[in-house]
């Protein structure tokens, strides 16, 4: 059986009376993007400091391919902070092979893998140019493919998208999706709750220093089901409808219908079919991953009524 990636056991991590991560564990499943998510301050950053070994747990362990993670790992992790860090006075072509020189590749191998990655991007030409020169996007590109350049077992990726237009976003996205679908496992930890539904199958929340909630994002989203259904019609909705249940968001031809404690959509459909309603469409309205996202952070801490604004940790 092959090990996951990266095993996380419970792993704490205290920066003085701080605790910034409390006995997390889990497991990064081989054949999923995994999303790494929660609120400021909730232990993301020291989770991944620990991860790619800038910082040691206190206590617990994490295992990377089945062993004991070493000084050794972070030549095959690929770490794409959402502080960029590059030196702005270098020039782009060198800048990238210090880098990759730094995580074990040669001078040769460094080079081709350099100008093919930057002819990806349509940034063949800017060899020469310091980085400082470069747009603020055409910056996060270099900085994505100098965390790839080495051809990494593992990437990290925090907020990869920003400052990135909307077709080189959706590069960077095919190449991540590509790297993956060859072998690469792939953290990803942003904020965007709509990126981590298109790109994860699988996510841990991590809230004040502990994992609150794991798992695949269909059968969590399915978790959380409300009893709300969308109804597309055509005519008038029946009187009794709106007696009966509370009506949603309505529209000449849509409407969102919220059940109460007790009622069931079979009802609901009988009602409609009775009232011979001319139904074009019906369907259950799952929670979006911001809703849960935010359901499941304010429950456990009331007063944090906006969960991203806050320092992180």
């Amino acid at each position: 059986m092959t090990p996951p990636i990266i095993a996380v056991n419970n792993v704490r991590k205290a920066y003085g009376e701080k605790v910034a991560v409390n006995d997390v564990t889990f497991a990064m499943p081989p054949d999923a993007i995994l999303g790494l998510l929660g609120p400021n301050g909730a232990g993301k950053t020291s989770l991944i400091r620990m991860i790619t070994t800038i910082t040691a747990p206190d206590s617990g362990h994490i295992e990377f391919n089945g062993q004991p993670l070493s000084g050794f790992h972070p030549t095959q992790i690929g770490y794409l902070p959402e502080e960029r860090g590059l030196y702005k006075k270098m020039y782009v072509g060198e800048h990238l092979l210090y880098l990759a020189r730094l995580k074990g590749m040669d001078k040769k191998e460094a080079t081709t893998a350099a100008k093919e990655w930057l002819a990806k991007f349509g940034l063949e030409n800017h060899w020469d140019k310091k980085v400082e020169e470069l747009s603020k996007g055409m910056q996060q590109q270099v900085q994505f493919i100098a965390t790839v350049i080495h051809n990494p077992k593992l990437l990290i990726l925090d907020e990869p998208f920003s400052g990135l237009d909307p077709v080189n976003a959706t590069r960077m996205r095919q190449e991540i999706l590509r790297l993956h679908a060859e072998g690469t496992g792939v953290i990803f930890s942003t904020h965007r709750m709509e990126q981590v539904e298109e790109l994860c199958e699988y996510i841990v929340l991590i809230n004040q220093g502990a994992n609150i909630l794991e798992g695949k994002v269909a059968d969590i989203r399915r978790r959380f089901q409300d009893d709300k259904f969308h109804l597309e019609y055509e005519g008038d909705l029946p009187a009794v409808l709106k007696e009966r249940y509370e009506i949603i968001n309505p529209t000449p031809s849509g409407v969102d219908i919220q059940l109460r404690d007790g009622q069931k959509a079979n009802d609901l459909l009988r009602l409609l079919l009775d009232a011979d309603v001319h139904i074009i469409g019906f369907q259950e309205l799952l929670p979006s991953l911001n809703e849960v996202f935010i359901k499941q952070v304010t429950q456990l801490d009331p007063t944090n009524t906006n969960p991203f604004d806050t320092q992180e940790a």
